[in-house]
C-alpha cells in the first residue's frame, strides 16, 4: 500500500474553479448576438467597398448577406442557432475577407479564383442545369448504389453461412474485389455497349465489395448459440438469416454501406467525366473546358451538398435500425 504525499505550495495563489467559471459563462450568450452583425459587416463590405472589375449580381449578394443578418438577429433573441453561433460567425468573415481579397482587390488570379457574386450568378442564371444534373447523377448512384449494396448483403450471408459457396466464391472476390473499379473502365466501355449500364455495373462493383466483406465478418462473428436456441424452437433456415444472422450483424453492415457509398460517391465522378454525357461530374468537365470556373466551384458546392446529404440520410436510417447503439457515431 502506497502512501501519498502532499506539498504545500508557497507564494502561488490558486482560484477556484467556482469563481473563475463565471468569467467564461457570458461568452455563450454573447455569440449568438454576434452573429448577425458579422453577416451585417459582409454585407456592408461587399455593398460600399467599390468592386475591382465589373462583377455580376454585387447588390444581389449583399442583399442576402443582409437578410441572413436579418433572420440571425430575432434566432438570438428565441436562443436558436445557439451551438452554431461560431460557426455563423467564422461563415460571415469568411465570406467578408472573400470578398475583399478577390472582387475589391484581385489578389488571386482570375479567372481560377472567383468571387462570391460570380458563384452566386451561376445558382441564379444557370441553375436549370444545375438541377438537371443533380438530378441525373442521384439516378445514376441510386441504381449502382442500390444494386451493389444488396448484392453485397447477399454474397456476405452466402461467405458467411455456407462453406461450400465460401469454397468457389471467396478466391473470386479476393481477386477482383480489391481491384480499382477506375481499372476497368475502359475495359467495361468495351465490352458493355451502353456507357451508362458501364457506368452502373462498375458502381455496383465499388460498393458490393466493403458491404461483402463487412457483412461477411458480421455473419461469421454472430455467436453460435443464437442459431441454437431458434432451431430448438423450430426456426428453419430462413428465420435463422433474416431473424438471427442479419440483426446480429447489422453494426458491421452498416459500416460496409458507409463504405461502399463513399467508393460510389468517387466512381460517379469519374464515370461521368469519362463516359456518361450527364450528371455533375459531366458538368464540372464541360465547365472546366471552357474556363467557366465559377461554374465549376458551383457544381462542387451542389455535389457536396448531395454527398453529406446521402450520408445523413443513411445515418438516420442507421440510428433507427440500430435503436439500441447509445454510443453510436452522430452525424
Amino acid at each position: 500500500m502506497t502512501q501519498t504525499t502532499s506539498f504545500p505550495l508557497h507564494g502561488i495563489a490558486t482560484v477556484p474553479e467556482s469563481a473563475a467559471a463565471p468569467q467564461k459563462a457570458w461568452l455563450p450568450v454573447l455569440l449568438p448576438w454576434l452573429a448577425g452583425p458579422a453577416w451585417f459587416v459582409a454585407a456592408f463590405v461587399t455593398w460600399f467597398w467599390p468592386d475591382a472589375d465589373d462583377f455580376p449580381a454585387t447588390g444581389s449578394l449583399a442583399i442576402v448577406f443582409a437578410i441572413v443578418g436579418v433572420i440571425l438577429v430575432p434566432a438570438a433573441l428565441l436562443r436558436r442557432f445557439s451551438a452554431k453561433a461560431p460557426w455563423m460567425i467564422a461563415l460571415a468573415l469568411g465570406f467578408a475577407a472573400w470578398e475583399g481579397v478577390q472582387a475589391k482587390l484581385l489578389l488571386l488570379p482570375r479567372p481560377f479564383f472567383g468571387t462570391p457574386q460570380d458563384l452566386l450568378d451561376v445558382f441564379m442564371t444557370d441553375w436549370r442545369k444545375l438541377s438537371d444534373s443533380l438530378f441525373h447523377s442521384l439516378g445514376l448512384l441510386a441504381v449502382g448504389y442500390i444494386t451493389g449494396s444488396l448484392l453485397g448483403i447477399a454474397i456476405g450471408v452466402g461467405l458467411g453461412r455456407s462453406a461450400r459457396f465460401r469454397y468457389w466464391v471467396q478466391p473470386i472476390i479476393r481477386l477482383v474485389g480489391p481491384l480499382p473499379p477506375v481499372a476497368l473502365l475502359p475495359l467495361a466501355f468495351v465490352i458493355i455497349p451502353s456507357s451508362w449500364a458501364a457506368s452502373e455495373a462498375l458502381m455496383a462493383l465499388a460498393s458490393a465489395f466493403p458491404v461483402i466483406v463487412l457483412t461477411w465478418s458480421g455473419i461469421s462473428a454472430v455467436d453460435p448459440a443464437y442459431y441454437d436456441v431458434a432451431r430448438t424452437m423450430g426456426a428453419h433456415d430462413r428465420f435463422l438469416v433474416f431473424r438471427v444472422a442479419l440483426p446480429a450483424a447489422a453494426p458491421q453492415i452498416f459500416v460496409g454501406l458507409f463504405m461502399g457509398l463513399g467508393m460510389s460517391f468517387a466512381m460517379l465522378v469519374v464515370a461521368e467525366m469519362l463516359g456518361v454525357k450527364s450528371g455533375l461530374g459531366f458538368y464540372m468537365q464541360w465547365a472546366q473546358g471552357w474556363a467557366a470556373y465559377p461554374n465549376m466551384y458551383a457544381a462542387l458546392v451542389v455535389m457536396s451538398l448531395m454527398c453529406t446529404s446521402l450520408i445523413t440520410i443513411l445515418f438516420r436510417i442507421r440510428d433507427r435500425i440500430l435503436g439500441w447503439q447509445k454510443d453510436g457515431l452522430k452525424w
